[in-house]
């Protein structure tokens, strides 16, 4: 099938290392929350969220991608689901608070 919009939440776990790893805080309680949320969603998108390995910018935490926008979305908390939901699937507005700045 394919996505009108495809969110990835990073997952990744890393051990032995000091960096910082998105699974580790709270990774697959985003992707359950990510997928509540949108199955509650009343839109005609076609819309997939899934848990990801590393997104290569572990030291922002947890991160979540949004395509096909290439959006990177960092600091992601469970009670941001609602509002980057709403915000940017429902409404094309990205959260500019959560947004990576390079």
């Amino acid at each position: 099938m394919i996505y009108d919009i495809h969110i990835f939440i990073c997952v990744n776990q890393r051990t032995g290392s000091d960096k910082l790893s998105c699974g580790e805080a709270h990774g697959l309680a985003l992707v359950a929350e990510f997928k509540k949320q949108i199955k509650d969603l009343k839109i005609n998108l076609k819309i997939r969220a899934n848990k990801s390995g590393c997104l290569g910018i572990c030291d922002f935490g947890p991160t979540i991608a949004v395509y096909p926008e290439g959006i990177f979305y960092v600091g992601v908390e469970q009670k941001d689901v609602q509002e980057i939901i709403q915000s940017h699937i429902v409404n094309k507005k990205p959260v500019e608070r959560l947004l990576f700045k390079k």
